[in-house]
């Protein structure tokens, strides 16, 4: 149900749906049957042993009674998606207890928020990526008022998207990139100039689904 000023998504709401989420006991694991919605089976078979365990955190930041989704771009020096719009996150170290550990410390690392600051809601499932992960997405909810303390070796800037305008119908465009050969369909938003895509537009789009249907 998209959300209007009569009718918002409250913090109660997206609790309730993230309710029972679990941290996949190895990060490792993901749907193959959701993948293959996406992925074309070559190539998903041709990923499936580079993948590595990777956790990002969705920071859900709480301002009186407004809510917005925190998203970094990338420092253009990085050897991967440089300059790319990306949740905080990246690959799990042996040195994590979890996946959620991971998410969390590479966001202190990246931006300065410090995992106390992070109240973990939820999961949602696994899901691999171009980019060579297995990427378990971390729902967290973070209080107006942290102070970020941006690595700017690994982000550039960093900005928040109101969750109203994410849920409000035609914000999300559907379109197709190819990858050795195969079309495969990507999501896209595009806000104040911005154009969020790829892993992290689709992360999005199944948290989205997750409080709508």
């Amino acid at each position: 149900m998209p959300a209007t000023k009569n009718n918002p998504v409250s913090e109660a709401h997206i609790r309730r749906r993230l309710a029972g989420t679990r941290l996949p006991a190895d990060p490792l694991h993901f749907d193959l049957q959701v993948a293959l919605k996406r992925w074309p089976k070559a190539l998903l078979e041709k990923y499936a042993s580079q993948l590595q365990p990777a956790g990002v955190l969705v920071p859900i930041i709480v301002r009186d009674d407004a809510m917005s989704i925190l998203l970094t771009q990338r420092a253009a020096g990085l050897s991967q998606h440089a300059g790319q719009v990306s949740f905080p996150g990246g690959r799990m170290e042996a040195g994590d207890a979890d996946v959620r550990a991971t998410a969390l410390r590479e966001t202190w690392e990246e931006i300065g928020i410090e995992p106390h600051l992070v109240d973990v809601a939820g999961y949602l499932e696994t899901a691999p990526t171009v980019s060579g992960y297995v990427v378990t997405p971390v729902i967290g909810f973070v209080a107006g008022g942290f102070r970020l303390k941006i690595d700017r070796s690994e982000v550039e800037q960093v900005f928040e998207v109101p969750l109203d305008f994410l849920l409000q119908a035609g914000n999300v465009q559907m379109t197709e990139r190819e990858l050795d050969g195969f079309r495969m369909p990507v999501a896209e938003f595009h806000y104040a100039e911005r154009r969020v895509w790829g892993a992290t537009a689709n992360i999005l789009v199944r948290f989205l689904e997750k409080l709508t249907q």
